[in-house]
């Protein structure tokens, strides 16, 4: 089931890896913009939301696009600069895909802007971890597919990303189909091997990952859970979706995202979260809310339903949860 959204998934993420990867080796201060909540985007984000929306919707015309990025703020004056270097990466990376730039720009990014109420959809995170990227280090591409508010395919692209066991090879691919498990590609599609999570049963053996941008999360409050839990390796501190895929290869056993106490009633976009979900769970992990809670992709954009992330192995989650709430209400 799926086949034919999972390669063509594929293809579209592997295309932006290669384009994204270039752009932030040239991206230049003129290259990002702040949006009207103070986020940067980059000359990236639109591109690789542009490039993503064209492949699906060229093979899935009838299957709604829910992305993160809008060209309301591109087309404003102040942002030609922006534009036009859009448009060369675009026109560098077409590779004979008819991607749309110029007058049509505006609408392939925009074929992003669909409807989070459908039975079927798509969610897409072009650059997961925007801040991360600008900084030289990690982001992700997260592509999901939800069906009936329940995620059924994920790809994380992962562009910078190194594991222990691949030490010569830099950039990897996750995706997971419900009910068939977690595959590892490299950089260019090519299959690795299934995936699955750490087996590690004993606290002081795990580690942390989580978000490298403290306004994110608690960390003071995860810092205190991983003190009680007798968690014996120190956090890693990254951006994006590349978290999950580090949990579902079993080079960490532990992704935790608490809300900021001063945003207590913060509540997550469905694309930060739904193709990383997948990919766990399917590795063999559990993924919920800090309460313990499915994540329901059923109410919109937003998880209304959820407060904060748990990305675990089995073996500990009943323990972190408990923890969790020990501290929240005391």
């Amino acid at each position: 089931m799926f086949e034919k959204e999972l390669k063509t998934g594929i293809e579209a993420v592997i295309s932006v890896m290669k384009m994204s990867k270039m752009i932030q080796r040239e991206l230049t201060a003129e290259g990002k913009m702040d949006k009207s909540d103070k986020s940067p985007v980059t000359v990236a984000d639109f591109a690789a939301q542009a490039v993503v929306c064209t492949i699906l919707k060229r093979e899935f015309p009838d299957i709604q696009i829910v992305g993160e990025e809008d060209s309301e703020e591109l087309s404003k004056p102040e942002n030609a600069i922006i534009l036009e270097q859009i448009n060369h990466y675009l026109k560098k990376f077409d590779m004979g895909k008819g991607f749309l730039y110029k007058n049509d720009l505006f609408k392939s990014i925009d074929l992003g802007n669909g409807d989070a109420n459908q039975e079927l959809f798509w969610t897409l995170d072009p650059i997961d971890g925007t801040k991360g990227f600008l900084r030289g280090e990690q982001y992700a591409i997260a592509l999901a597919l939800i069906h009936n508010g329940k995620v059924v395919l994920g790809i994380n692209g992962c562009p910078n990303l190194k594991l222990e066991d691949y030490p010569d090879m830099t950039g990897f691919i996750a995706s997971a189909v419900k009910d068939g498990g977690t595959d590892l590609y490299d950089h260019n599609g090519k299959v690795v091997e299934k995936i699955f999570v750490s087996q590690k049963t004993d606290p002081e053996e795990m580690r942390f990952v989580e978000s490298y941008v403290s306004a994110h999360g608690n960390q003071e409050l995860q810092e205190k859970i991983a003190k009680t839990l007798r968690i014996g390796k120190p956090p890693v501190q990254l951006d994006s979706q590349v978290k999950y895929t580090i949990v579902g290869s079993g080079n960490a056993e532990i992704y935790l995202r608490i809300p900021n106490p001063k945003s207590p009633d913060y509540k997550e976009k469905i694309w930060d979260h739904a193709a990383g979900s997948l990919i766990v769970t399917e590795a063999g992990g559990v993924v919920t809310d800090i309460h313990g809670r499915e994540l329901d992709f059923s109410r919109g954009k937003k998880l209304t339903e959820n407060s904060g992330i748990l990305a675990c192995v089995p073996s500990i989650h009943s323990d972190v949860i408990s923890t969790i709430k020990k501290y929240r209400e005391n």
